[in-house]
């Protein structure tokens, strides 16, 4: 009358549970991985926002970047410090406490960075790209694990991404010396947010199927400047088109 049914095999792992086909690990660890790279991630987003939100409600600290020479000198200092440090926290990545000290200093100038630009930007449009920008990340990340799940891998997209970025940077070197109008503005923009979009993908890919256990650091960086280009080319296109 019953029809036997085998119960599942939870050392093994049971299947409804796997993050893609054919996974070898187990699932619980690689889940565990997961969550700390996200909570690391989440950690680095509410920093950016508090600090970016402390240079636009305080106006001296724009006006001190902009006005005077020593401003000027501290603001580009900023600029050049997250690709400084990004070489001893791609070194030191897997050692604690110094990776967690290195991923701090990364966050807080980058955070700087976003802050001024923010501040010259209206209240509408920061809000506007941050909606979108959230709206984009949670969609391409449901996305690509749902993808993962089906057996779909993204691991294809790197050396397109990469040399897509390659263009978008000499571009935006061109850019500094030959100005573009507002309908090139929004089309640099566009691209770049799309690239972007592209890499929240691929990172998130990696996150599920090729991060070890001990580069959770450097794969919430990964990520974390994947959502902030992408806020920033969101309200450059934004900036324009309201301008």
């Amino acid at each position: 009358m019953f029809a036997y049914q085998k119960a599942p095999d939870l050392e093994a792992g049971d299947g409804s549970t796997l993050l893609y086909p054919g996974m070898e690990e187990s699932p619980d660890l690689r889940w565990a991985l997961i969550k700390k790279i996200y909570v690391i991630l989440s950690i680095q987003l509410a920093m950016t926002a508090a600090v970016a939100g402390f240079v636009v409600k305080v106006p001296a600290v724009s006006e001190f970047f902009v006005s005077s020479n020593a401003g000027l000198g501290a603001y580009i200092a900023l600029l050049i410090l997250p690709f400084i440090v990004l070489f001893p926290l791609h070194y030191y990545h897997q050692k604690h406490p110094v990776n967690l000290i290195l991923l701090a200093i990364f966050t807080v100038s980058i955070s700087f960075a976003v802050g001024m630009t923010c501040a010259f930007t209206s209240g509408k449009v920061i809000l506007e790209a941050a909606i979108l920008t959230a709206v984009v990340v949670i969609s391409l990340t449901a996305y690509t694990f749902w993808a993962a799940k089906r057996g779909h891998d993204f691991n294809f997209l790197g050396p397109f991404l990469f040399a897509a970025l390659m263009v978008l940077m000499v571009f935006s070197l061109i850019q500094i010396f030959f100005p573009l109008g507002k309908l090139s503005v929004m089309i640099y923009g566009g691209i770049a947010s799309l690239i972007f979009c592209g890499y929240i993908i691929y990172d998130t890919d990696n996150i599920i199927k090729r991060y070890s256990y001990d580069e959770y650091i450097w794969a919430a960086v990964s990520l974390y400047l994947d959502i902030i280009n992408l806020f920033l080319s969101l309200m450059q296109v934004l900036r324009a088109a309201d301008s």
